[in-house]
């Protein structure tokens, strides 16, 4: 059966839209989830009428229409976007809207968040985090959890606080963390934020000597040193109302956005030039591949993988972003039994950034923290474990396996009953639908330079790729 009967036929079946979540592995980007999902999503059954319903409407276009989609935006791929981004450090819920359900991402950046983070005390990092560089070690010697507890209590309810200096926020239309990594003075001080705590409760406490979180082992340049520790002073004294952040003029403003226009433009030509020679180097069919990997099980004799199923999918630029944890007979980067680390739980409002939390709280014992892990454990109604929350290796265990929770979670969005379910495999005589790559990244303004950078929370802006 050819591909233009293929789609005929799945315009009579039901076409699915709507908002779903999925649970996020650590040391992956926001958006390479989109891209893995189109890649999966694009040759199934389940959304066969919903690129059937695209191919029409775009059939119906003018030819100046049809000019005006370039490069990717001519492939025919199923149109997915994340309601906020979450850092590549962090694993947990990533809501995605498909279809029409992406007008309804919005709505999800200005929701509640719980996350789940871990706190290792003793040094502080230019990154507020395990990847980034040692800015100061402290004195950790009798820290206790009653003092910590202490300490959290100050950073209940509403406060002001300073975003990290390696955030996406931008001044002059140039990101924080660039003037940090050239050795630039920042042009005029950074302003807190207005943010609140809802909920705020330490829930584990780990001794010296009984966990395996580390500092890192490389330390920062001594002029970002300096240039961060002078962002802190500032922090500090705004944060005790000591000092106003300074305020930009109505010529500072107008300069501002030029020059933030100009910067997301730059920034989104390079981003589809690069897209554009990636695509070119990965034009092997994945079908092909997926074929010639089943083909090497045969010959070994190999258990079959049940229908639609991928094994793994392959490694995008958005993967393997964050250095796993070390191994526990890794050597410690102190003497004896090192600092100790909390896990705390809390609940914030957007704009929140859970890294900064970790640093603050660090500075207020004296003894410096940072973020080891962090886990988004629901955002909205939708949590990990949850009805609403995909987990992400379900993907590759194919269409018989995800296909069922998928098309139960966006009925469950779109209000439809539950009914029984019912298998998606593909019917004998429909040829599969052409796998497409996924269109140029388009990341959220939450992004930096790079992926790896980004931060958990930032001025979240829902992304789509469509």
């Amino acid at each position: 059966m050819n591909v233009a009967r293929f789609f005929r036929m799945a315009t009579n079946r039901k076409i699915m839209e709507g908002v779903f979540a999925v649970n996020k592995p650590v040391g992956m980007s926001s958006y390479q989830v989109i891209r893995d999902c189109q890649s999966v999503f694009n040759p199934s059954n389940l959304f066969a009428p919903l690129l059937a319903q695209e191919k029409a409407v775009r059939d119906k276009e003018a030819q100046h229409q049809k000019r005006r989609r370039r490069g990717a935006k001519r492939e025919l791929q199923i149109k997915i976007g994340h309601g906020g981004t979450l850092d590549p450090l962090a694993c947990g819920v990533l809501i995605l809207g498909v279809g029409k359900g992406t007008k309804s991402l919005q709505n999800f950046l200005l929701c509640k968040k719980t996350y789940e983070t871990v706190v290792v005390f003793g040094a502080s990092t230019d990154t507020y985090d395990r990847v980034g560089r040692i800015i100061k070690k402290g004195d950790y010697d009798g820290l206790s959890r009653e003092q910590v507890e202490t300490a959290l209590e100050t950073f209940r309810g509403k406060f002001k606080q300073m975003p990290p200096l390696y955030s996406s926020l931008k001044m002059d239309g140039k990101p924080l963390y660039e003037y940090a990594r050239e050795g630039k003075p920042i042009p005029r001080e950074i302003e807190t934020r207005d943010v609140e705590v809802t909920e705020l409760e330490l829930t584990e406490w780990y001794e010296p000597g009984t966990h395996n979180h580390r500092w890192p082992t490389e330390e920062a340049e001594q002029t970002e040193k300096d240039l961060v520790g002078s962002v802190w002073r500032v922090a500090k004294k705004q944060q005790d109302g000591e000092e106003e952040p300074a305020k930009m003029t109505a010529e500072q403003e107008t300069e501002e956005t030029k020059a933030l226009a100009d910067y997301q433009s730059k920034k989104r030509e390079a981003e589809e030039r690069v897209d554009e020679l990636v695509r070119e180097e990965d034009k092997p069919s994945k079908k092909r591949k997926i074929e010639r990997k089943q083909e090497e099980q045969r010959a070994k004799g190999a258990e079959p993988m049940m229908s639609g199923a991928l094994g793994e999918l392959p490694a995008g630029k958005g993967s393997n972003l964050i250095p796993p944890p070390p191994s526990p007979d890794t050597p410690f980067p102190w003497e004896g039994k090192g600092p100790p680390a909390a896990k705390i739980r809390m609940t914030v409002t957007s704009g929140f950034y859970v890294r900064s939390l970790c640093h603050d709280l660090g500075e207020k014992l004296g003894c410096g923290a940072m973020m080891a892990e962090l886990c988004r454990s629901q955002q909205g109604q939708f949590a990990v474990g949850g009805d609403n929350c995909l987990e992400y290796s379900d993907l590759l265990k194919g269409e018989d396996v995800w296909g069922p929770k998928v098309d139960s979670m966006l009925d469950s969005w779109n209000g439809v009953p539950p009914r029984k379910a019912r298998s998606l495999s593909p019917a004998p005589a429909l040829a599969p639908a052409p796998v497409i790559e996924a269109e140029a990244e388009v990341e959220a303004e939450a992004s930096t330079s790079t992926e790896a950078a980004a931060p958990e929370v930032a001025e979240e802006k829902a992304s789509i790729a469509a």
